[in-house]
């Protein structure tokens, strides 16, 4: 059974930064994209980051280039979303997915439950 789980969420202040994590399990980590998208309340879900396990290729949407860093540990089954200098605007739902595709993509196969993320100003 695949598993997605999404744990660092909380509540920082603007110029912050948390780190999120998603623990993966129940397929073949290395031969998956994984990414993280967010949904901010009353707003429609959009991709935040990805990596491809399989060439480590990595997208961002551009309002957190340069800010964000996507990382994954293959021993772990793990994928990290290192955030900083948070926005107020960066406040949502953060939700791990995974798909057997390359990202970036919206229709990932597997969807963690999410972590909330509270960038106060």
């Amino acid at each position: 059974e695949v598993q997605l789980v999404e744990s660092g969420g909380g509540l920082v202040q603007a110029g912050g930064s948390l780190r999120l994590s998603c623990a993966a399990s129940g397929f073949t980590f290395d031969d998956y994209a994984i990414g993280w998208f967010r949904q901010a309340p009353e707003k429609e879900r959009e991709g935040v980051s990805c990596i491809n396990n399989n060439d480590d290729n990595t997208y961002y949407v551009d309002s957190v280039k340069g800010r964000f860093t996507i990382s994954s540990d293959n021993a772990k089954n793990t994928v990290y979303l290192q955030m900083n200098s948070l926005k107020p605007e960066d406040t949502g739902v953060y939700y791990c997915a995974a798909d057997r595709l390359a990202c970036p993509r919206r229709d990932m196969g597997y969807w963690g439950k999410g972590t909330a993320v509270t960038v106060s100003s």
